[in-house]
C-alpha cells in the first residue's frame, strides 16, 4: 500500500512513509545550521551578530568521520569547514534514522551450503568461492524490476561487514548492518555532495532517494569509495566493425557511460589506475588470461564470441585464484577476494566464485561462474543447496552464456584510503579489458 508524503507527496510504501518524513524534518533542521554557519562564517569575530547567535545556539556534536579524525563544528570560522561539518551531521542524522534491511536468512549460511555441494562433485574440478555473502532477493512489492543494481551492493556489503574489520568500522556510521535501498540512496546521496563522481550525480541531478532509476557499477564504486574503500572497476569490452569502420559500444549501465576508462593495445592495464598507497596490489595479476585477444563481434560464428568472453572467465579464475586462498589440497578453495558486482546491459548479478573442469580425453578445462541473482528467491536457493537437488541451474554459468557485447565488475581491495588517496577515489576510473 502507497502513502503521500506530506511534505514532498512522493509515493512511498506506507511502512516507509515515517521514516520518509522524518528525513524532512532532519534536513529542515540542517537547512538552518549550515545557513547559521555561512553568516558566522562571513562576519567579524567580534561581530554581534556572532556572539548573539553563538549564545544561543545549541550545543554542537563531537563525533569522529571515518577517517578517525574527530571534529567539532566551532573550531574555526571558515565556510569550507562549516560545510565539511554539515555533511557530518547529515551523516550523523543519517545513522540514527537508516533501516536495517530485511533478508530471508539461510541458517548456516548460503556458501556453507554452496562449498558442501561443490565437495561433493568430482575431484576433477577445482572450485574456489567468496568466503561469506548474504543472499539478498528482489521483493515484488518493493524493487523488482528495477532494484538488481541495489541488491547487488547490499551482497557486497554484506561480505565486506562479516569479512572486514576495517570495513565494518567505516560502513554506514560503524552500523555493523546493511541498510535497506531507502537508506543506501541516502548514503550515495552524501557521496555525491562530498565530491565523489560529481559527473555521475549531476546526470541524476544530485537526487536519488524515492526514486526507481536504475543504478549500476558506478553507483557501488562510489557509495564504497565515500567510506574510503578502495572499489575497481574493470570494463570488458568487444569491438564492433561494419564495412571497416568502428561501431560506437553500447552503453551497458546507467552510469557507465561516465566512467573514466584506461585501456592498452591489448587488454592488460595501466599502472596509473592503481592508488599508489596501495603498494600491495597489482591488478595486473588478475589479467594473465589464457586465450588469444580476439574480436568477438566480427564473426557471426558463436565460436568466436566464446573465444573472446573466454578472457572474462580467466580473469575471473585468475582474481579468485590470486592470493589468499586456504589449502591447495583441497578441491573446493574460500578466497579472501571480495564477490563481484557483475554488470551488464539491462540486468547484474554477483559473482561469488568460479569452477574450473578437467577436460576429459585431452579436452579443454571448461570453467563456470558462480553466481547469485537478485531475480531468485533465497528460498529456492536454499531448498536446492541443502538437497544437493538442481542448483546448478540456478548457480553455474558457462562461457556459453555470456553474450552480451560488453560486461563490467566491480571489487573491493583490502584496506582503506584517506587524505590524497581519498580524494583521487572521488573520481571513478576503470580499467578496459578488450574481448
Amino acid at each position: 500500500m502507497l502513502a503521500s508524503c506530506p511534505f514532498c507527496h512522493i509515493e512511498l510504501p506506507v511502512t516507509e512513509l515515517e521514516w520518509h518524513a522524518n528525513n524532512h524534518l532532519v534536513e529542515e533542521e540542517l537547512a538552518r545550521d549550515i545557513e547559521l554557519a555561512k553568516q558566522i562564517s562571513l562576519a567579524s569575530p567580534s561581530s554581534s551578530l556572532v556572539d548573539s547567535q553563538l549564545d544561543n545556539a545549541e550545543p554542537s556534536y563531537i563525533f569522529s568521520d571515518w577517517t578517525g579524525q574527530t571534529s567539532t563544528p566551532c573550531s574555526n570560522h571558515s565556510e569550507a569547514h562549516y560545510l565539511e561539518n554539515f555533511d557530518q551531521e547529515k551523516i550523523y542524522g543519517l545513522v540514527g534514522l537508516q533501516i536495517k534491511s530485511t533478508l530471508y536468512k539461510v541458517e548456516g549460511g548460503l556458501m556453507t551450503l554452496l562449498k558442501r555441494c561443490l565437495e561433493s562433485e568430482s575431484k576433477a574440478s577445482k572450485s574456489v568461492i567468496s568466503g561469506y555473502i548474504d543472499h539478498y532477493q528482489s521483493v515484488a512489492s518493493e524493487d523488482s524490476g528495477w532494484g538488481c543494481g541495489w541488491r547487488n551492493i547490499q551482497m557486497m556489503c554484506s561480505h565486506l561487514l562479516m569479512v572486514r574489520k576495517q570495513a565494518r568500522d567505516v560502513m554506514f556510521g560503524g552500523s555493523g548492518f546493511v541498510p535497506d535501498i531507502p537508506s543506501l540512496q541516502r548514503w550515495l546521496e552524501i557521496a555525491w555532495e562530498r565530491g565523489f563522481d560529481k559527473t555521475g550525480s549531476n546526470s541524476f541531478n544530485q537526487k536519488i532517494y524515492g526514486s526507481r532509476k536504475w543504478i549500476g557499477t558506478t553507483e557501488c564504486a562510489t557509495l564504497l569509495r565515500s567510506f574510503g574503500l578502495r572499489a575497481r572497476i574493470v570494463d570488458f569490452d568487444s569491438i564492433s566493425y561494419s564495412g571497416g569502420k568502428r561501431i560506437s559500444k553500447h552503453v551497458y549501465g546507467p552510469m557507465d557511460k561516465f566512467i573514466h576508462q584506461r585501456k592498452d593495445d591489448d587488454f592488460c592495464v595501466t599502472s596509473s589506475s592503481i592508488g599508489s598507497h596501495d603498494e600491495h596490489y597489482d591488478l595486473s595479476n588478475h589479467l594473465k588470461c589464457n586465450s588469444t585477444v580476439v574480436d568477438c563481434d566480427s564473426s557471426n560464428d558463436y565460436k568466436g564470441k566464446s573465444m573472446g568472453h573466454q578472457i572474462l572467465i580467466d580473469w575471473v579464475w585468475n582474481y579468485f585464484t590470486n592470493h589468499g586462498s586456504t589449502d591447495n589440497k583441497q578441491h573446493v578453495l574460500t578466497s579472501e577476494k571480495t564477490p563481484l558486482y557483475f554488470q551488464h546491459y539491462g540486468h547484474s548479478r554477483t559473482i561469488v566464485g568460479i569452477q574450473k573442469q578437467q577436460g576429459k580425453n585431452g579436452s579443454q578445462d571448461r570453467c563456470s561462474l558462480l553466481i547469485l541473482d537478485p531475480a531468485q528467491r533465497t528460498a529456492d536457493l536454499e531448498r536446492c543447496l541443502t538437497t544437493n537437488r538442481g542448483w546448478q541451474q540456478l548457480i553455474k554459468r558457462g562461457v556459453h552464456t555470456l553474450r552480451k557485447p560488453q560486461y563490467q565488475l566491480c571489487y573491493v581491495d583490502p584496506g582503506t584510503a584517506n587524505g590524497e588517496e581519498l580524494e583521487q577515489l572521488k573520481t571513478i576510473d576503470s580499467i578496459c579489458v578488450r574481448l
